[in-house]
This record gives structure tokens, sequence and C-alpha cells, in this order.
């Protein structure tokens, strides 16, 4: 099965932290203020759902969690999280067989479009572009690399990845696509811009045009 971590999902997190610090865990973190009460959330490809304790520490109740991973261990991990009085449903599915009963006030999509390839990566946001209501927030995180911009140890690490993740969950992308004029083409609206790891991860709070909801800018 394409894109599908059961393999590592024991020691996902210990090797993202031995590579990347806290790195990637941070530019998750970071962004969590800016969901409302009481909202709405969709996560896509959670894996071992640590964020949802972050999230419980942000907001102790009032959110209604859809939890999508197409995982099944790493979704036996994220059910044994902390939630506190916030309400989760835990989907056992890839995101793109996923069946939402309704749309979301905020979209989580955290280090999930580098799984996807250039035939597929559009098809994916279209959808979740479709579940998130008019004025919803849509917290982004994922590495980052241009051939403009980008380091030749940021392309090493790339190829390197892309290459263990091929043989180990036969993740289906070859190569890291960059999504911004997806938003762009939509116009979204960029509420927040932060990088880390050497400008290797980028984090971007996007909100959907419509009618504005309240967030926390800081």
């Amino acid at each position: 099965m394409k894109n599908n971590y059961d393999s590592i999902a024991d020691y996902y997190d210990v090797l993202s932290r031995m590579i990347f610090f806290r790195s990637q865990v941070k530019a998750q973190i970071q962004q969590l203020s800016a969901i409302p009460a009481n909202s709405t959330v969709l996560i896509a490809g959670g894996g071992t759902g640590w964020i949802l304790e972050e999230l419980a520490k942000v907001h102790a109740s009032g959110l209604n969690i859809t939890y999508v991973e197409i995982s099944s261990r790493m979704l036996e991990r994220s059910k044994k999280r902390e939630i506190k009085g916030n309400k989760v449903e835990f989907v056992h599915a890839a995101m793109e067989d996923f069946k939402p009963s309704g749309v979301y006030d905020v979209l989580i999509t955290a280090f999930f479009f580098d799984n996807f390839s250039a035939d597929n990566i559009q098809l994916i946001f279209n959808q979740l572009h479709a579940l998130l209501k008019p004025g919803g927030i849509w917290l982004f995180a994922d590495f980052y690399y241009t051939e403009k911009a980008g380091k030749k140890w940021q392309l090493f690490l790339l190829k390197s990845m892309y290459l263990f993740f091929s043989k180990i969950s036969s993740v289906e992308a070859k190569m890291l696509i960059n999504t911004e004029h997806f938003f762009e083409e939509q116009s979204y609206s960029i509420i927040k811009t932060a990088f880390y790891y050497g400008r290797f991860i980028k984090a971007i709070i996007y909100q959907k045009p419509g009618q504005l909801i309240s967030i926390l800018e800081d």
C-alpha cells in the first residue's frame, strides 16, 4: 500500500528527531494557537498522534477532531494519546478514500503533501480545499526546497529521504512538489510564515477566502 508507514510506526518519531531534532515538532506546535475554540478540525495523515496532546494543551475541550491515517499501527498509537475533553473520530483510510460527513473549520496537513506524486497532488489539494469552510484556517507544514534558493545539503537530504521511504513505506513521490501555487490559485491569504532547520522546513498558516473567523496571530 502506497504511503503507508506501518513498518516504521514504532520508531518514526525517534527517527525524525534524530535527523531534524525538534524542528518538525516546533513547526507544528507554533501554529496551533491559530485554531479557534470549539472548532471542527480535520487532521490528514496525523502519524503517531502526538499532535493530539499538543492540541489538548491549547484547547482542553471543545474541539471535534477527525483524524485520518492510512497506517493502522500509527492509528493504534494515536488512540492512546491524552485528548482531555476534546472529541476525536479516528478514521483508518487513505486521504483520497476518505468520505467526510461535513466540512471543517480547520485543516492540518503536516509533512503530508511530500508523500504524493505530481499526478495526484492536485487531486488531494482539491479534495481538502473542498472540505474547508469559507474563512477556515489551513495549517500547513512541510519540507521546502527550490533550485534557485536551495542548498546542496537540502537536496542531498531530500534525495536520501525519498530513497529510504520509497523502500520502507512505498512512498509514491520521487521528488518534492511545490504546493504554494495551489493556494495562490484559490486566493488563500497567508496569516503567518515561519522557517525551521536552516529554512528546510516551512510552516504556513493559510486562510481560505470567505467570511473571516477569529484567530490568534501571536
